[in-house]
């Protein structure tokens, strides 16, 4: 055996933690998301993790990051309405929609934008609000015949996309500066900033835009205000950042509670349906709620059934 084979051998093996909860990350400019999420897996020593809603490594703001039980839930945040702060370059265009690619000046221009009030600006950005079609850019994870698109895009192949309905909630002005442009965007999943902010710029008579800087403030109810940074996680000690750690059941919170007696908590984490709930009945056919026992400990996610029981959909590991 080679002297480098045995040192390898003889380093001490990363023991791996079984954690559960969930993580609200402030991403840092620059790096992907799954590059931060390989960070704080390493800093807590999880032994399971995963992250929801990813960032393009420009993009800068929350990342929630689950570990262990919590990643069976991830799903709960794919569709959450989210919230940017987006500032944009109008007259350029770029070749992947943002800082990172090549910039050039849009083409034609109208020299009127430049007289564009305010009245006439949230004019114009009110007709983006609702359900709008945008074309998918070709630097994005979306899958082309097991590809995704930006693999074409960086071999220079541009695929036919067929345009996607989205929506928009909200646009906020922030500010409107030159050619700078910074607005809020409150959206639905599956929307591109990076499309928006081209669609814009053309609806502005700037020929195109794009995005300069990108920040995520929210995703359903969850704001980077609660938050933490990498250097924050680095500078504590395992013990403290656990305690930055919500419970798996955040990722459910806006569903409503039903508590269940030792009987039904058997019976669901059987896998049967439990009949009879005085709650249960109440609520609609199809409706997701959180389970817990006696106790307040979170059992998992249930629906309710056509007869009114409630239906083991995703559960915790046994208790």
């Amino acid at each position: 055996m080679s002297h480098a084979c045995q040192s390898e051998l003889d380093k001490p093996k990363l023991i791996k933690r079984k954690i559960n909860g969930v993580l609200l990350l402030n991403k840092p400019y620059g790096i992907t998301s799954n590059r931060a999420l390989q960070i704080v897996k390493r800093l807590f020593s999880a032994a399971k993790s995963g992250h929801t809603g990813t960032l393009d490594p420009m993009a800068t703001g929350l990342l929630p990051i689950c570990f262990g039980e919590a990643t069976k839930f991830s799903s709960m945040l794919l569709n959450a309405d989210k919230i940017y702060q987006a500032t944009m370059k109008l007259g350029f265009i770029s070749s992947t929609g943002d800082a990172d690619g090549v910039i050039s000046i849009a083409e034609k221009p109208d020299p009127n934008c430049i007289y564009l009030i305010p009245d006439e600006l949230e004019r114009k950005l009110q007709h983006f609000i609702g359900t709008i079609k945008q074309l998918p850019p070709m630097y994005s994870a979306l899958k082309y015949q097991g590809k995704p698109l930006y693999s074409y895009a960086r071999e220079g192949i541009d695929i036919k996309r067929q345009p996607r309905e989205v929506t928009i909630h909200d646009i906020k002005v922030n500010s409107f500066v030159g050619n700078e442009l910074q607005i809020t965007v409150k959206c639905g999943t599956g929307t591109y900033i990076r499309t928006l902010a081209e669609d814009i710029g053309k609806a502005l008579g700037y020929g195109g835009a794009y995005l300069n800087k990108l920040c995520r403030s929210a995703i359903g109810r969850f704001d980077l205000s609660r938050a933490y940074s990498l250097d924050t996680l680095e500078s504590k000690l395992v013990i403290e950042r656990e305690a930055c750690l919500y419970s798996t059941d955040c990722l459910l919170e806006g569903l409503q509670a039903i508590d269940l007696d030792i009987q039904s908590v058997t019976s669901i984490l059987q896998g049967r349906m439990v009949l009879g709930h005085s709650t249960a009945y109440k609520l609609p056919v199809g409706e997701k709620i959180r389970l817990y026992d006696s106790e307040n400990r979170f059992l998992g996610l249930g629906e309710i059934s056509a007869d009114g029981g409630i239906i083991p959909k995703r559960l915790m590991a046994a208790i």
